[in-house]
């Protein structure tokens, strides 16, 4: 008998003298905690129980395809790969207690192209390929896990956000419910030459509040609902016996039966309408109401919107916003993801501040001319989360520098109102003074052009931390051409600058993910931060500055960080996989970041992106640790591209 025999047998008779000690270790880490108490045990009956000296080699990609699955019971396994420009192997990745290695490799039948190496004296559960696939097609959460790796246990931390957030209302439901499932009952519709008498009649018959216009094909025209009801009712000149179709709301806004619960709000509140269309290959086939979401218990995200709008004092929008903050817990109740809430959160946001200028502008007076308020950074991004500062300018047209100055003197005054306003609604001054109220950002279309001109031109590293916020920038109130139009030139010169970029790249190398060789997380070691990290600038911004670098580069208009990863991977500038890691990576740091200020919230403390990682769970602290690997792949990859 060999010596390797001769090891082998004594590592499987370990294991079996052990069977329920090492189910218990195993039923501890995901997806173990998942598998079936038979399969669970299939698994450790067949594995056995291996040691590895500090620096040992456990795989090499020479060794050819993978012949055991292995899940370290002790110690720590680094892997190692020679990557391209360099000349000394670097660790990529680190595996820690409970964590399996190589699922790739075994699934694809081939070698590991990363070599794994003891990064202490560790014991590793090591499982041979045969029995893998056994399990593989025995166990549906193996399974899972072994196709989506780290991916999959995003649904477990899902799961376990809502059941949190859920605990606090007293009920679980999601917002990812099909249209196609809430519009159950016939729509009520008819013909164009129908009487609005007997359209009001059939409205009145079914207890519904609106009817929809349709052709022969049942394609529909137009929607007539309550609030045209009274608009009509209050015109003297309107004779009932009309066809309803001259009073219709033409060409209604529609869903497709697949959308959710979730779209149909937000469209209800970013459009300002009560009733969704359902439609199907042009043909109507439901309506879906925003008492239709309330019955169902949904949130009242469309109130909310409507009552901030209708605001009448800014102390009233201020009040507001505990409303919002209650809303954000009620989302994540309701199953929406960490972008939805974000998207949310900036949707009452806009609102909140076009309702601060309009107010503002009533009290103050109007200057007599259009101009247009813009937004920047995260705003911009449409990533706000309920901890956030004003980052905020303003567009005006001008025919000469000497109207220019004209134009900004009547501005400033309103500008610097609606900025207190707005703070007094906890948005917090930019201590920056990024806002509006600063004359350098309350400039002519021309100024701007120039302005943003000079950030490109001169690489300072003042100009690029301001061109990391300016260029993040979107219109929430006013006509929004000119911003376009200056964003295209913008892309237009960056496209052609490549020193620009180049320093754009440097830039976003800066804040590195708090991950080091040795353990799993790099954390501030004296001062009032001590033992935390900054979830926003160390785990966040890397994917922001990335994707930022990216889009300007290829002429990509969009500034949703996740939008911008969508695009640059549609345009094959990064590979679909990648994409989709950095995406997944991004949502569940964000995730984390939501749930501790909902935390701090409750707690009555001051909002604060720092975070203890000790804090959390095994399994949140694991994909942490693997989301700031991907922010890690990202930069390396900037890295590379640009010769940094």
């Amino acid at each position: 008998m060999s010596k390797d025999t001769v090891f082998a047998e004594a590592g499987k008779t370990a294991v079996m003298q052990n069977v329920h000690g090492t189910m218990t270790f195993l039923l501890a880490y995901p997806p173990f905690n998942q598998m079936e108490t038979n399969h669970l045990a299939y698994l450790v009956e067949h594995c056995q129980l291996r040691f590895y000296a500090q620096g040992e080699a456990i795989i090499r990609p020479q060794q050819g395809a993978v012949t055991h699955f292995y899940i370290v019971k002790q110690g720590l396994v680094r892997g190692e790969r020679l990557l391209s420009g360099q000349d000394e192997p670097e660790t990529t990745f680190e595996i820690s207690v409970g964590e399996c290695f190589p699922l790739a490799a075994l699934i694809g039948e081939r070698a590991t192209r990363t070599e794994h190496l003891a990064g202490e004296d560790t014991f590793c559960l090591a499982l041979p390929r045969s029995e893998f696939a056994r399990l593989f097609s025995l166990s549906a959460p193996f399974r899972d896990f072994a196709l989506r790796g780290v991916s999959s246990l995003l649904d477990q931390v899902n799961q376990q956000a809502q059941q949190q957030a859920a605990e606090n209302l007293g009920a679980q439901y999601s917002l990812d419910t099909r249209l196609g499932d809430l519009a159950v009952r016939s729509p009520v519709c008819c013909a164009a030459e129908l009487s609005i008498r007997d359209a009001v009649k059939a409205m009145d018959d079914a207890s519904v509040g609106s009817i929809v216009i349709v052709d022969a094909a049942h394609k529909p025209l137009g929607i007539f609902t309550l609030r045209d009801l009274r608009r009509v009712i209050a015109q003297i000149d309107i004779d009932l016996e009309d066809p309803v179709s001259g009073v219709m709301t033409p060409s209604p806004h529609y869903l497709a039966p697949g959308a959710s619960a979730f779209d149909a709000a937000i469209a209800m509140t970013s459009l300002h309408i009560a009733h969704i269309c359902v439609v199907e290959k042009e043909k109507l086939i439901g309506v879906v109401s925003e008492r239709d979401l309330f019955s169902l218990q949904r949130v009242d995200l469309v109130h909310l919107a409507r009552t901030i709008r209708q605001a009448t004092k800014v102390s009233t929008l201020a009040a507001l916003r505990t409303d919002v903050r209650q809303l954000v817990e009620s989302m994540m109740a309701h199953g929406a993801s960490s972008t939805q809430i974000t998207h949310i959160i900036t949707l009452l946001n806009d609102h909140t501040v076009c309702r601060v200028i309009e107010l503002c502008i009533q009290q103050y007076g109007d200057p007599g001319f259009p101009f247009t308020w813009m937004c920047f950074g995260s705003e911009g991004r449409r990533e706000q989360t309920l901890h956030t500062d004003q980052d905020n300018g303003i567009l005006f047209q001008a025919e000469s520098p000497a109207q220019a100055a004209s134009y900004r003197e009547r501005l400033l005054p309103l500008a610097r109102h609606i900025n207190n306003a707005l703070a007094e609604c906890s948005f917090t001054l930019c201590k920056g003074n990024i806002m509006a109220s600063n004359p350098e950002l309350c400039l002519s279309e021309q100024e701007w052009d120039k302005r943003f001109d000079q950030l490109i031109r001169t690489t300072t590293p003042k100009n690029l931390m301001e061109s990391s916020i300016f260029f993040d920038l979107r219109v929430i109130w006013g006509e929004p051409e000119g911003t376009r139009r200056i964003f295209d030139r913008l892309l237009d010169k960056i496209r052609d600058n490549s020193l620009f970029q180049h320093m754009l790249a440097q830039n976003a190398l800066t804040q590195r993910p708090p991950i080091g060789r040795f353990r799993d997380f790099v954390v501030a070691r004296s001062g009032a931060e001590k033992d935390t990290l900054d979830l926003k600038k160390q785990g966040l911004m890397p994917f922001v500055d990335g994707a930022r670098l990216l889009a300007l580069a290829h002429g990509i208009t969009d500034c949703n960080t996740l939008e911008r990863f969508q695009q640059l991977s549609a345009r094959e500038v990064i590979d679909a996989k990648d994409a989709a890691a950095y995406e997944e990576a991004y949502h569940f740091i964000q995730l984390i970041r939501m749930q501790q200020h909902q935390l701090q919230d409750r707690q009555g403390l001051p909002f604060s992106n720092r975070i203890d990682p000790d804090t959390l769970n095994h399994l949140d602290r694991r994909i942490l640790r693997e989301s700031f690997r991907q922010a890690k792949r990202l930069q390396a990859s900037l890295a590379i591209r640009y010769q940094l």
